[in-house]
């Protein structure tokens, strides 16, 4: 049986594109080995990546976290490693079997694309960041031009052992430097992690602790009232956590004040320290998602500070800026004397890497896109006029209050239950405002009004039950939560975009026969 003229075309390239593939990652290796000499140096990569997350369409972010929830970011990255794959592939097919100077611009724009994004939106880029990217695609290109093995044999024409063996050799030379530039750039870059300025810090006590909890504030089927750091929602930009050591660390005080603060993260610690439980919700978050938790947070109040530096009647706008470069803005009305805080501490502890150690904003009622700035480096007072914070550019609202909302914990959609007495059971909130009552609707029947756990307060959620003697075939539950003020949460439902979602949650649930 004879191959085809096609195939064999098909099979002669493939040791050029393995070619290729080997020299970009023997380039990518030296690339992360150079940005491991400095805090501040990134891997390219990284650097596309933060560029992708940047001008991607909110619905693709939205679609993203929908599909992948906190391991967006995962996905995120294997996609580019993927396209990098394909695309190192046709230079090294074409370096080889058309023209090398062809195949040497290929990775040359790569070059390119690795120095423009290092030169985004990071703060502290200069002219040294593009670096890494300028040496991987150097060495890249060496490693191509000097690759051996030739594939310039006639279709059909099987290649040489001598060249097999060459090919071999030289791919597995390749392969073994690009590990140990790779391994030698995660050594390098351990030095300047953040995990150790955090274990040697111990929090003062609050100078204002928590308020005691009333007893009774869990129900049946709900979540727990706390949210354990391990188990918290991640949602942001960061492809990599930044890490910020407490000793470096500098919050500065901008913009429309009559005098700029700048703090140390010990001068911060010596301020009057808070503590408050308090509910965080992500505009990502879906009718019945996970993306909210509740914390103990440990800080210092936010108004506090801007009233020390004397903000401008004008300004109307609270920015925080990451050291990242990532940006939230808020009403000044916000600091209307609910616990907005610069935190330091959540759940008894330093503030988790990936939670914004060494401090973070935490603002109750407004939605963490445009709040809750993690690995906090400045707030600018400015006008909304004047300013748009990150997401605004890119469809989401200036302004986001977080919506009346509620959740079933359990039943969760399709389970199978047996029948009998069992506990549906939710969490509801309506931050800044308190949940007067929750009700749920069987099988299109009537509202029933649940019972509700006791209130911690009015920024963060509430727990709700309902006894139900269960039935056998398939039921359909929904909730709705009406809040202090009277108004009922809508069953009209919108996605994310531009300013939350809206709706009742509903869960269909099989009850097994008796």
């Amino acid at each position: 049986m004879t191959t085809s003229p096609v195939r064999l075309r098909l099979i002669s390239l493939v040791p050029p594109a393995l070619a290729g593939i080997l020299a970009a990652g023997v380039g990518l290796g030296a690339a992360e080995a150079v940005a491991g000499t400095r805090a501040d140096f990134r891997s390219p990569v990284l650097d596309v990546g933060d560029r992708v997350v940047d001008r991607v369409p909110s619905w693709m972010k939205d679609l993203a976290i929908e599909w992948f929830g906190t391991n967006d970011k995962i996905a995120l990255l294997a996609g580019i490693g993927a396209m990098l794959t394909i695309y190192a592939a046709v230079v090294g097919a074409v370096t080889i079997r058309r023209s090398r100077r062809l195949g040497l611009a290929g990775i040359a724009l790569f070059g390119a694309l690795g120095t423009l994004a290092a030169l985004g939106r990071r703060t502290g880029a200069d002219w040294t960041s593009p670096i890494p990217s300028v040496v991987g695609a150097i060495v890249a290109g060496v490693a191509l031009w000097s690759f051996t093995v030739r594939t310039e044999v006639s279709p059909g024409q099987p290649v040489h052992v001598t060249q097999r063996r060459r090919f071999i050799a030289q791919g597995g030379i390749l392969t073994i430097a690009a590990v140990a530039f790779a391994a030698t750039g995660r050594r390098l870059k351990e030095r300047f992690s953040a995990a150790e300025s955090r274990a040697s810090i111990t929090l003062p006590a609050p100078d204002s602790p928590a308020p005691a909890l009333p007893s009774g504030i869990e129900a049946d089927g709900a979540a727990p009232f706390f949210t354990s750091n391990a188990d918290f929602y991640r949602i942001d930009t960061a492809l990599v956590v930044p890490q910020v050591p407490a000793e470096d660390w500098e919050l500065r005080v901008v913009g429309m004040v009559d005098r700029e603060i700048r703090l140390s993260f010990e001068q911060l610690l010596d301020r009057e320290l808070v503590e408050r439980d308090i509910t965080l919700t992500c505009v990502s978050n879906t009718i019945g998602g996970n993306l909210i938790g509740t914390a103990r947070w440990l800080g210092v109040r936010l108004d506090d500070l801007l009233d020390e530096a004397g903000m401008d009647p004008r300004a109307d706008q609270v920015v925080g800026r990451s050291t990242d470069g990532y940006t939230c803005g808020f009403p000044v009305g916000a600091l209307d004397g609910r616990d907005a805080l610069i935190a330091v501490g959540m759940n008894g502890e330093p503030l988790p890497l990936e939670h914004g150690f060494p401090a973070r904003l935490i603002v109750p009622g407004i939605y963490g896109y445009a709040s809750a700035t993690k690995w906090l480096a400045e707030i600018e007072l400015t006008r909304f006029d004047a300013f748009d914070h990150y997401w605004v550019p890119r469809g989401y609202a200036a302004e986001a209050p977080i919506k009346l909302q509620s959740r079933i914990d359990a039943p969760r959609g399709l389970d199978r239950i047996d029948p009998g007495s069992f506990a549906i059971g939710g969490v509801a909130w309506a931050q800044t405002i308190g949940i007067d009552a929750v009700h749920i609707r069987i099988d299109d029947g009537d509202w029933i009004e649940t019972e509700l756990a006791a209130e911690v307060n009015d920024t963060t959620w509430r727990q709700w039950s309902h006894p139900w003697e269960a039935t056998p075939g398939r039921h359909t539950i929904e909730v709705r939560a009406k809040d202090r003020n009277g108004a009922i949460q809508t069953p009209d439902r919108s996605e994310p975009l531009p300013n939350g979602a809206s709706g009742h949650h509903t869960v269909v649930v099989l009850v097994n026969e008796a």
